[in-house]
This record gives C-alpha cells, sequence and structure tokens, in this order.
C-alpha cells in the first residue's frame, strides 16, 4: 500500500533543529520562499566518515547575492544518516528567485574511521568555497520548498596512495515534491542489510537499521529492481525485487521482506 506522505515527515528518526528567529519575529514577507534542507547518506564501506558542517550558502541566477545560512552547524557521522536518518540543517525563510547552487562549507574537523583507526579527511576546496551542489529551482514567494541533499559516502572517499584519504564529494538534491520513497522491514532481523534500488544509472542504496527497517528517500518516478544483501557473514543469499513503481509524492511501502523464504 502507497502512503501520501511527505518524505521529509517519514524518517525513522529525525535530529530536529529549530530556526532562530522565534514565531513573533517571523515575517510574511511577499518576497520570501520557505526553505527546508535536510541531509541524509548512502552508504560505505567504513566505519565512519564524519563531516564538519559549518555553513550553507545559496547561489542565485539572475544577479542577485548570494546568501549564507545560519544553520544547525556541527560535526555529523554520515554513517549514521541511513535508513531513513536524516539531519535538519536549515528551516527558515529565504528571498525567492532562482537559485542554481547549494553550497555546503566544511570546516576541518573531518575524520573517517576505517578498521577502528580514525584518520583525516582531506578537504581542502570544500573549506574555502564549499561542496558544490548543482540544482536549478525558481523558489517563489510563500511556497516551502524542502530539500534532501543526499550523500552517497561510498563514492565520494578516495584512497590516496600515501595511505590517506580525501573528499570527492557525490550528492544528488531531491525535493520532497519531485520524489517519491520505498520502505520496507527486512526478516528475520539480524545484522545489516544493505538495500539498492536501481533504475538504469539511477542507483539509490541504503541500510537497514537495527530493527530492520529501510527507506530510501529522494527515490524518482519509476519502476526500479530492489536488491537486499545481508551481511556476508550470515550466509544469506541476495535477494532481488523486480517491478517496484515508485509514483512522484508518494511512499512505495513493501512490506516484510523475508532473507530466508
Amino acid at each position: 500500500m502507497k502512503s501520501l506522505l511527505k518524505i521529509s515527515l517519514i524518517a525513522l528518526l529525525i535530529v530536529g533543529f529549530t530556526a532562530c528567529s522565534s514565531d513573533d519575529d517571523a515575517t510574511n514577507n511577499d518576497g520570501n520562499a520557505k526553505l527546508s534542507l535536510r541531509l541524509t547518506d548512502a552508504p560505505g564501506d567504513y566505519d565512519a566518515v564524519f563531516i564538519d558542517v559549518q555553513e550553507v550558502v545559496i547561489k542565485y541566477n539572475g544577479g542577485q547575492d548570494d546568501i549564507t545560512l545560519g544553520i544547525n552547524a556541527g560535526i555529523y557521522d554520515l554513517l549514521e544518516l541511513t535508513a531513513g536518518v536524516n539531519v535538519l540543517l536549515f528551516n527558515d525563510e529565504v528571498p525567492a528567485g532562482n537559485i542554481s547552487q547549494i553550497r555546503l562549507v566544511l570546516g576541518d574537523q573531518n575524520t573517517i574511521v576505517v578498521d577502528g583507526q580514525p584518520l583525516p579527511l582531506d578537504t581542502p576546496s570544500s573549506q574555502q568555497s564549499g561542496l558544490k551542489i548543482q540544482v536549478n529551482e525558481n523558489l517563489e514567494p510563500g511556497i516551502l520548498y524542502e530539500f534532501m541533499l543526499d550523500f552517497d559516502v561510498d563514492k565520494s572517499i578516495v584512497a590516496q596512495g600515501n595511505g590517506g584519504y580525501s573528499l570527492k564529494p557525490v550528492i544528488r538534491a531531491t525535493t520532497a515534491a519531485e520524489s517519491g520513497a520505498i520502505s520496507g522491514t527486512i526478516i528475520p532481523v539480524g545484522g545489516l542489510v544493505m538495500v539498492t534500488a536501481t533504475n538504469g544509472p539511477i542507483e539509490i542504496s541504503s541500510y537497514t537499521n537495527i530493527a530492520g527497517e529501510f527507506l530510501l528517500s529522494g527515490v524518482p518516478d519509476g519502476t526500479y529492481t530492489v536488491a537486499f544483501q545481508a551481511d556476508l557473514g550470515l550466509g544469506i543469499p541476495p535477494l532481488v525485487v523486480e517491478n517496484v513503481t515508485v509514483v512522484q509524492g508518494e511512499v512505495t511501502a513493501m512490506g516484510e521482506i523475508d532473507l530466508e523464504p
């Protein structure tokens, strides 16, 4: 069964953030749009990836000045932002207009943990100008726009020849209005399971949580093949489900998926 729910409201856990301005200070300026930014992650084969998010810069087309947002800054482990978990970075008004780019500006406390060993994560250009996420969205006055920034760790971390690691980010930006989601529960519960939906060049992945639940968010319209891969140590073969249909603005609920039928 499909539920007409906004993607931002179906997360299994949301790290909340209250905008700096109070209701009394909020304005109803006709020149402002409402903007919500959330950060989530596709899985990667590391113990942890800590990203020091300090600012978000919105770049406009047409000669409008760029603006720097006061966000819920902090150091986030991207590998905890799976199975529908996301962190709310910003939720407030911004000037209306056509935005071309969203940039995440990082601090210098970026690290990766590999086999239990913390190592520095080299992100030189990101600290200066920000991680560039290309968008082309016309923000109209009075309308709420909810962006999900999906950080693909597995494709974004590059192992260097000297044993170090660098960040070359691969980030998708989707909105609740233009995408759907796939949810479900893996049984029996035990160990992490990677869930991957593919449709041609589109590939969206996440891990189940400890309850066996999963959520693939920001999934464009289409028909997908969904693959389930349990931890190899469990000895459970992969399971593939064909013809899973996703509709804009809806959640495709797959129900319980039995890996040991």
